[in-house]
């Protein structure tokens, strides 16, 4: 079961249509990009998940409840962060916190359990008498997914969080979030700085003018991309995967391994390297590799072909564009 479903979501705006008609289901345990050019409604999109923002029409479901029927319990299985962090900056770290555990109704022996895992978590151990004034950036930012986070939600929204961060912080909060989605968490990511969403998404969410123009797979969605510009099958690629191959020295025999294995859809070989579209599934995966060390192949890296965030996006713009309807 998904868990968060939208339902011809409808918002406005005074003059203007925010949300137009936006169905969608996440399943759990997934990590969704969600991209767009800005007012293309992504916040008002997150706002409504988060149970702030009420659309004109439509439907939210999370996690089996209606959020418009039951707002108290929606807050309590979800986490929020916006673009803005709202930190109380005149309280140490260790009472925001647990100001937050409260607010989500943890008892006292819940919420000291809550903060010393949370504090763990989000590396804010040796902070915790420090006023959230005194933090710099990149911990006053891991201070707030702390709040978002520190009632253990199922699902977590997170606004640019990368926003104004330098290149240690946006590398620790991709490995965050990593960890959380690993630790059973759904989140939802909206970000302007498309080349670290790849690092750590599964999905792609692509909204453009209030309307959701895509949600795949990340994997699924740069296959049939790919197979659109070079005339092929979209819907084929969908369903397959990229393997990266690399070898320790260029082997004359490289590309008729390769094309000996039963399942590979399509090989290109370049030197020592080598990209072989195979079936989108473990079996296959671990078939070709085994197939390539029976054969005598020196592999010395084996990995999925990450889809990149940026060639879907531009991709679909680029389209959009030629139909008149760019972002």
């Amino acid at each position: 079961m998904p868990i968060v479903a939208a339902e011809d979501l409808v918002y406005d705006y005074p003059g203007a249509r925010a949300l137009d008609r936006v169905s969608f289901a996440i399943e759990p345990g997934t990590i969704t990009a969600l991209v767009g050019p800005n007012g293309a409604g992504k916040t008002t999109l997150l706002r409504c998940l988060a149970v702030l923002d009420r659309p004109a029409s439509g439907r939210i479901v999370l996690d089996g409840l209606d959020v418009a029927g039951h707002p108290r319990e929606s807050h309590r299985k979800l986490g929020y962060l916006s673009d803005f962090y709202g930190l109380y900056d005149e309280l140490t770290v260790r009472q925001c916190l647990s100001y937050h555990a409260a607010i989500h109704d943890l008892s006292r022996a819940e919420q000291a359990e809550a903060l010393e895992r949370t504090a763990a978590r989000l590396d804010l151990a040796a902070l915790m008498e420090r006023r959230a004034a005194q933090l710099s950036r990149g911990q006053r930012q891991r201070l707030a997914i702390a709040q978002a986070i520190i009632h253990d939600p199922s699902l977590l929204l997170l606004d640019e969080p990368a926003a104004g961060l330098d290149p240690e912080a946006r590398w620790n909060l991709s490995s965050l979030i990593s960890d959380l989605a690993k630790g059973g968490m759904t989140l939802i990511v909206s970000s302007h700085i498309l080349s670290e969403l790849e690092d750590y998404s599964t999905h792609v969410m692509i909204v453009r003018g209030g309307r959701l123009v895509l949600h795949k797979p990340l994997a699924e969605a740069a296959a049939a991309i790919g197979a659109s510009e070079r005339g092929g099958d979209p819907g084929a690629e969908a369903r397959q995967t990229c393997m990266r191959i690399e070898i320790a020295a260029p082997d004359p025999g490289f590309d008729k391994v390769l094309a000996g294995f039963e399942a590979a859809a399509r090989v290109a070989v370049h030197g020592t390297s080598a990209s072989v579209f195979i079936p989108a599934d473990a079996g296959a995966r671990a078939a070709l590799l085994r197939h390539c060390v029976g054969a005598g192949l020196p592999v010395v890296a084996y990995a999925e072909d990450r889809a990149r965030v940026e060639e879907i996006y531009f991709a679909l713009s680029q389209d959009g564009a030629k139909k008149g309807t760019a972002p």
